[in-house]
C-alpha cells in the first residue's frame, strides 16, 4: 500500500493553517483536508488558542438574505464568480482568493469581525452550486445579489437601492460605504484588471 505524500500532507496541513486562521471551522476543514480530526483539533487550538467551536454548521439560507449580509454575502460572490470566469477553477483555493479580495473591499480593522466569515461564504458557494441560493439582478442599480434561487427575474430590489428603516441607525450604510458596495456589485465595473492580475497570480 503507498503512503500518502510528504507534499501533499504538507500542502493539506498549510491550507488548514490557513483556514483556521481566517476562521474556518473543523466541519470544513475535514471537508477540505484528509487530515485527521484529531491533528485538526490539534491545529486549532494552537493558532486560536482555545478549543473549536461545537456544535453544527450554519445552513440556514435566511441569513444571507437579511440586509446587511447580503450585502456581503453579494460581494464575495461576485469576486469569486469574477475569478471562476476568468480561468481559476472552483474550489476551496478560489474561495480563499476570493474571500480575500471581499476583506480588502470592506476594509475590516483588526479589531472588527467581518459581516460574513470565511465558513459562511464556503456555504454559500455550495448554495449556489446545489441551486439553493442564486444572483439575481437589482431593477434599479443593475448589480449582483444573492437571492434564492428561481426567484423571478425583473423583481429584485436590493436593500441598498431599498434599505430597511433601521439601516438609517447604521454607520456602516452611509452614502460613500454604498456607493463602494454597489461599484463592486455592478455588472458593468465587476473588478478591474489590475485587481484581477493581483488576485489570480
Amino acid at each position: 500500500m503507498t503512503g500518502v505524500s510528504i507534499i501533499q500532507k504538507y500542502q493539506e496541513t498549510q491550507l488548514a493553517i490557513k483556514l483556521i486562521s481566517l476562521g474556518g471551522r473543523i466541519q470544513m476543514l475535514e471537508s477540505e483536508t484528509n487530515l485527521s480530526r484529531n491533528k485538526l483539533i490539534k491545529l486549532y487550538k494552537e493558532i486560536q488558542g482555545c478549543p473549536p467551536p461545537k456544535g453544527l454548521l450554519p445552513f440556514s439560507t435566511s441569513w444571507f438574505m437579511t440586509w446587511e449580509p447580503n450585502i456581503h454575502a453579494s460581494i464575495f460572490y461576485n469576486a469569486y464568480s469574477f475569478l471562476v470566469r476568468n480561468g481559476l477553477k472552483s474550489g476551496i483555493q478560489t474561495i480563499l482568493k476570493a474571500y480575500q479580495l471581499y476583506l480588502e473591499q470592506c476594509q475590516f480593522s483588526h479589531k472588527e469581525e467581518p459581516i460574513l466569515g470565511l465558513t459562511r461564504a464556503w456555504i454559500l458557494v455550495k448554495f449556489v452550486e446545489k441551486n439553493i441560493m442564486q444572483q439575481s439582478c437589482c431593477t434599479v442599480c443593475r448589480g449582483l445579489f444573492i437571492t434564492h434561487a428561481y426567484h423571478p427575474q425583473n423583481t429584485f430590489t436590493c436593500s441598498l437601492c431599498q434599505p430597511p428603516s433601521r439601516a438609517d441607525k447604521n454607520n456602516k450604510t452611509q452614502k460613500e460605504n454604498d456607493e463602494k458596495c454597489l461599484k463592486v456589485l455592478s455588472k458593468q465595473s465587476h473588478l478591474n484588471s489590475s485587481v484581477s492580475h493581483q488576485i489570480t497570480a
